[in-house]
């Protein structure tokens, strides 16, 4: 995939950078234009590292849990109050710059972290 993509990230307060480095780096070779979040986690060192140049979208849980997902999740709903990070901010942020707000890769998870990939 050669076209700018929008990452979207959860990620459990304290992760290493190293591991969302990790999970992004097996998403294979993509693009990414923008990376989106929930935004009680902007200021997460990983979030930065990875954010690094480009543009940074958070949202609500309020606005996530607007968005359907194939894979929400009862843990993050449990843990957050949304359903979905990843997968809904990629949508959403999507849609945002101008995008169709379809993910491309669905949620995959890592080691305290969770990313999706949208257009």
């Amino acid at each position: 995939m050669t076209e700018p993509l929008v990452l979207g990230v959860g990620v459990e307060p304290g992760t290493p950078p190293a591991h969302l480095a990790d999970a992004v780096a097996a998403l294979g070779e993509v693009t990414i234009a923008v990376v989106a979040t929930i935004d009680r986690r902007l200021g997460e060192p990983s979030i930065d590292a990875v954010a690094d140049g480009r543009t940074l979208l958070a949202y609500t849980t309020e606005q996530l849990d607007a968005v359907v997902v194939p894979n929400p999740s009862a843990v993050v709903r449990r843990l957050t109050g949304t359903g979905s990070v990843a997968e809904a901010a990629a949508i959403l942020a999507a849609r945002a710059t101008g995008g169709a707000g379809v993910l491309v890769v669905e949620k995959q998870r890592g080691t305290g972290v969770t990313v999706a990939l949208a257009r």
